[in-house]
């Protein structure tokens, strides 16, 4: 039997396979049977579910089970169960307003099968919160099917655009609406018109499991296809599993019922006999649930939770919503901010059961992050702007009372609300009399007798008008424009050393990064690095917040010791593509602003941008100087560090003489922990002595801790600048690979290893006494001592292995006549950088002939000077009192004990 056919069906008919309705109803010569079918045609949706006319011989009222495989006799209209069964046939394509409809398996065999449409090198768009089994089939199509599966946000027409161009080959557009479990609205009209227009080939394909044909009837609004896992509101009691295919166009129609007929994916008998009864009592279900869900919505939307639900007035996109549907439904999900607070909530219902699903007469309560989205990576997850903290609620037929009290009780337990002790308590008679006369006014009530931990009175006043006015929390900013800036490094001494417990001896040289932190009046956080020719923004509102440490609610002060793989994750596939430094550069910036924030709530709109004169990747410090900026923005945005009262006052982290207002101790140890946990977001696992030079200026003295014996930081500060002149090879160097090398050699040869490791530290400790101010020598014999010390650790450098023709070059043109110049590698070696000293006296005639050489030799040599100025403030806005116009203080960095585990 077919949907557009009066005639019975021929068993050869492979399109007939699965059919479950026949539309218009069979006609009849009598003016009676005429009649009837009138009518019948007018009957509205409830009564179409109950009253199924099933045809039977005996005169069956409910539809007979015809549980067999095959049919016997040759001219039958039924020959095996797989092309079509009685109990099969029944009336859905009325429901749906279909040419055709059929019953498969299970929703995702409906999805399999719509998705054999398509063939390899065709475009399939599908939307950016879907279900985590669409997902995964999507995913799968695309990596072993050749097709070209794009994700986009479908509740965004705009989005779609790009995508609709004069040469798309888009042959398919997947939607939900609302969608699963964000309830995000597509505008199922709007869409199916640009679509057609753009690709008038493109099929229309809508997921409407969430609304079922009772509230949404997707092909009266311009879609194709229209796919629903009975298994939920169709069947509505969870015992068995089922899909359903409803088509508008007989062409379709007919490729959809070769696939079917010939995989033998159609329901089994005593499936569809259950189907049918549940279809029955379909309607009366979902009045049912959508009016509890209205209840539960309000209730947690009253208590301060963020709340999605298409009920709401609040609902961004409700207008559209209700253009295209006749009910809200009956799934909701809302946000705690905290991913433990929601598993307790979980896990401490006792109605809600715990379970994937939802549709059913009995009510469910999950986190689609952990149990129905977790095929999902958390990468894609958070990019999709998911958060792992989310609960979905799927709303059964329990009394509202009943739910509402197992919740409540759930939200107490686990510390989410607490009774607000302002609010008279309702005696149970009054909660009786006001729950019969206006449920509504119930929930309001009851939820005013609760609070969320830290809302005053008032912040909930302010929160519920703004909630009934549809004004959102207003983002946090800044008053102005944050301006910083921090020096690169140079390795003196101890070079590859300094893994094995070696001091190394490093200072900042007059090369920095600049940096600028400036608000915005949007919900975004933007980065630029024009060095890096990178540019992005992202809505903070969609960054992964669930996936910050239990407990994180607040800015934090302190930086953490370790990072967090799952965030880190999550923020890696938020970045575009923009070669690995770029990339490295955003990634930090996001992991400090997320978790310095400590939530949502307190994050700032603003703007980083950030440029360097700084060669970047020569192994100079440029990534600690970008971290120090990063860091020392961020804490001055949440006030963090203490800043001078008195505008244009100078401050930095100098703070060993008494020039002016500089950083505290305990302030410039908070700097640098925020910049080593971006270093290490950068480089994994970083010495730390970058980012303490970076912070703190100057020289230091770095022993890193190995073997159990600890290591420590010493400021030195007994010198004034030095004049340096840094040389990029512009050779890449692959760091990693020379440090392991130089391990092996150790293993390999310790009676060679071992006693230039014991000369590097004898040097270091000399220049420690040099630059420190302990060996007392005038200016002159403080610069040729260094410059001994200079060619010495350079000579042990190269029996390490780590040197480079390229750096040789260098060191050879440097110290050929008239120059005399003593140089050596600095950093991992294998190219990056040579540092050659220049005395004060040193002609300028002789300088500019060596600059030149260098550059003839395709190097680029860059002047600067040793021992300058760590971070520094420089400006900000006037209405940011204390921040204006600062200047750091010249000089090396204080001796402070070192604030992280630099091993």
């Amino acid at each position: 039997m077919t949907a557009s056919s009066t005639d019975p069906p021929s068993p050869s008919d492979s399109s007939l396979a699965t059919s479950i309705f026949s539309l218009p109803p069979k006609s009849s010569s009598s003016s009676v049977e005429a009649q009837r079918a009138a009518r019948a045609a007018r009957w509205r949706f409830s009564t179409i579910c109950a009253a199924v006319d099933t045809k039977d011989q005996h005169g069956a009222s409910s539809t007979p089970i015809y549980q067999t495989a095959t049919f016997k006799g040759m001219d039958g209209q039924y020959d095996y169960t797989r092309s079509g069964n009685p109990t099969r046939e029944s009336h859905l394509a009325r429901l749906y307003g279909a040419h055709q409809a059929f019953a498969l398996s299970t929703g995702m065999t409906c999805l399999d099968t719509i998705l054999r449409l398509v063939k390899p090198g065709e475009t399939v768009l599908a939307g950016d919160d879907l279900y985590g089994g669409t997902n995964r089939l999507l995913t799968y199509l695309g990596t072993h099917g050749g097709v070209d599966v794009r994700h986009v946000d479908t509740t965004r027409v705009e989005e779609l655009l790009p995508h609709l161009g004069s040469d798309n080959n888009v042959k398919m557009v997947l939607l939900e609406s609302p969608t699963n479990p964000l309830l995000k609205i597509a505008d199922i009209a709007h869409i199916s018109s640009v679509v057609k227009a753009a690709a008038p080939s493109a099929l229309i394909v809508v997921d409407n499991t969430m609304m079922s044909p009772y509230l949404q009837r997707p092909l009266d609004l311009g879609a194709d296809i229209v796919y629903d896992s009975a298994t939920k509101y169709l069947s509505g009691h969870h015992d068995l599993m089922a899909g359903i295919i409803a088509v508008k166009d007989p062409e379709i129609t007919k490729s959809i019922a070769f696939v079917i007929n010939a995989v033998g994916s159609g329901l089994a008998p005593f499936d569809s006999f259950l189907l049918l009864r549940g279809i029955k009592t379909m309607s009366i279900r979902m009045d049912r649930q959508q009016a509890t869900a209205n209840l539960v919505a309000a209730y947690l939307d009253e208590l301060g939770f963020l709340v999605h639900y298409p009920g709401l007035k609040r609902h961004p996109k409700r207008d559209i919503h209700w253009k295209q549907a006749t009910g809200a439904g009956a799934v909701l999900s809302f946000v705690t901010d905290d991913k433990a607070l929601s598993e307790r909530i979980v896990g401490g219902t006792r109605l809600w059961g715990i379970s994937v699903s939802f549709g059913a007469v009995n009510s469910l309560i999950s986190m689609p992050c952990l149990m129905s989205h977790a095929s999902i990576s958390a990468a894609v997850r958070a990019a999709r702007g998911l958060p792992e903290n989310l609960i979905r609620l799927c709303v059964g037929i329990e009394d509202p009372r009943d739910l509402i009290d197992d919740l409540e009780h759930a939200l107490i337990s686990s510390g989410a609300i607490e009774p607000n002790l302002s609010h008279p308590t309702m005696s149970v008679r009054r909660t009786e009399e006001l729950y019969d006369a206006d449920p509504n006014a119930w929930i309001l009530e009851r939820a005013r007798a609760f609070r969320r931990p830290g809302d005053s009175a008032m912040e909930r006043l302010v929160a519920g008008v703004k909630r009934g006015l549809g004004i959102s929390k207003e983002r946090r900013t800044i008053d102005g424009d944050i301006v910083v800036s921090a020096p690169g490094k140079v390795i003196l001494f101890g070079e590859h050393a300094v893994v094995h417990g070696v001091t190394a001896v490093a200072t900042s040289v007059n090369l920095r990064c600049f940096a600028v932190l400036s608000p915005r009046s949007d919900d975004t956080v933007a980065l630029e690095v024009p060095n890096l020719d990178f540019e992005a923004e992202w809505d903070i509102s969609r960054l992964p917040w669930g996936l910050l440490p239990v407990g994180s609610d607040g800015a934090k002060r302190e930086a953490d010791k370790e990072l967090d793989p799952p965030l880190l994750t999550a923020i890696e596939g938020l970045v575009p593509e923009a070669g690995k430094t770029g990339v490295g550069a955003a990634v930090a910036f996001l992991y400090l602003y997320m978790v310095m924030a400590g939530s949502q709530a307190n994050a700032v709109s603003a703007t980083f941008t950030a440029s360097s004169n700084l060669p970047i990747g020569a192994g100079l410090g440029s990534s600690a100087a970008y971290s120090t900026c990063v860091a020392s923005a961020l804490l001055i945005a949440h006030k963090h560090l203490s800043l001078p009262s008195q505008p244009g006052t100078p401050v930095s982290t100098a703070a060993h003489d008494d020039s002016g207002p500089h950083f505290s101790p305990r302030d410039t140890d908070l700097v640098d922990g925020w910049a080593f946990l971006a270093e290490k977001v950068l480089h994994g696992n970083p010495s730390g002595i970058d980012n303490a030079v970076s912070v703190r200026g100057g020289a230091v003295a770095f022993t890193r801790s190995v073997g159990g014996r600890k290591g420590g930081l010493e400021g030195l500060h007994g010198f004034s600048s030095i004049r340096l002149l840094l040389t990029n090879t512009l050779v890449p160097r692959d760091t990693k690979s020379l440090v392991a090398g130089v391990a092996a050699k150790r293993l390999a040869e310790p009676s060679v290893v071992d006693p230039v490791l014991d000369s590097i530290q004898a040097i270091s400790d000399e220049a420690k006494g040099l630059l420190g101010g302990t060996t007392h020598v005038d200016r002159s014999h403080l610069v040729s001592h260094l410059e001994s010390l200079i060619r010495d650790n350079h000579g042990h450098l190269v029996t390490l292995g780590v040197s480079h023709p390229s750096l040789e070059m260098i060191v050879a043109a440097t110290a050929a006549e008239p120059f005399g110049l003593a140089t050596k590698l600095t950093g991992a070696g294998g190219g990056g950088c040579a540092v050659t000293l220049i005395p004060d006296a040193f002609p300028e005639s002789s300088l500019q002939s060596l600059l030149e050489a260098l550059r003839n030799d395709g190097f680029e040599p860059h002047l600067t000077t040793l021992g300058g100025p760590g971070l520094g403030v420089l400006a900000s806005s006037a209405n940011s009192p204390g921040y204006t116009d600062a200047v750091p203080t010249p000089g090396g960095g204080e001796g402070c004990s070192c604030p992280n585990e630099l091993g």
